[in-house]
């Protein structure tokens, strides 16, 4: 039976992707939708992309752009580098590139040249990285990187009153817009757990990867999760996006 798998910020983690692959038994007939930041924290960064390049042949996938890949695509198109990207995982983004060629490079900028800000399924679903602050939904954004960026969604998905319901004038009208929305972007470790958080109908998957917490992948119909180790653990002889 084909599933349709949501996966949470990898950060350069490969070890953890490689591993939560195989501990979900994803198969060829599933569809993966990736809630983006591929890149920046642990080593692998370049590899990560590597390997979703060739996923993709093999796979239905669908990338989702976040903002620390803006940042990756801003440096491979031959732009400045940010420095606060430096400070946030773009250090080891940069030395995970020192030996890859120009053609590679060159893929990897397609690649992200290519990602769609988000997506809204048949069934009125969302995939975002992060949020949006229009009320009628990400499609009014007069800056589409917003997506990429917005905590207040989430904010506001959690912090709301349990006894207000959508059919209420007080529920948020961004809160009504679409079925499900899940995203990444807003490590659930800043809420003391290293699982997918539901907020209304709000899932957050982004399990805290970069840091000490693990990755995460969602079978969106069932609810059933997966999750590698705690990705810090894979990679001993590293900080990851801790030494922030």
């Amino acid at each position: 039976m084909k599933r349709t798998l949501v996966i949470g910020d990898i950060h350069g983690g490969l070890k953890a992707l490689r591993q939560l692959l195989e501990k979900a038994n994803v198969v060829v007939a599933d569809k993966l939708i990736f809630l983006g930041d591929y890149v920046d924290g642990w080593s692998e960064s370049a590899a990560v992309v590597d390997f979703l390049l060739a996923l993709k042949k093999s796979h239905e996938c669908i990338f989702i752009k976040g903002n620390h890949d803006i940042w990756c695509e801003e440096w491979l198109s031959g732009g400045t580098i940010d420095t606060t990207w430096l400070m946030h995982g773009g250090e080891e983004t940069l030395n995970s590139y020192a030996d890859t060629n120009a053609a590679t490079r060159n893929n990897h900028l397609i690649f992200f040249e290519q990602m769609p800000y988000y997506l809204i399924d048949e069934q009125n679903r969302l995939f975002v990285h992060a949020g949006f602050t229009a009320n009628y939904g990400p499609q009014k954004e007069l800056n589409p990187a917003n997506v990429t960026l917005d905590r207040t969604l989430w904010e506001t998905a959690i912090s709301l009153n349990k006894h207000i319901k959508p059919g209420s004038i007080f529920f948020p009208k961004r809160l009504k817009l679409f079925h499900e929305i899940y995203i990444g972007h807003t490590p659930t470790l800043y809420y003391d757990t290293d699982t997918p958080m539901q907020a209304c109908d709000v899932w957050n998957l982004d399990t805290g990867a970069a840091f000490t917490g693990k990755l995460s992948m969602m079978d969106i119909d069932t609810k059933q999760y997966w999750q590698s180790d705690p990705v810090y653990q894979l990679y001993p002889d590293e900080m990851g996006r801790n030494k922030i």
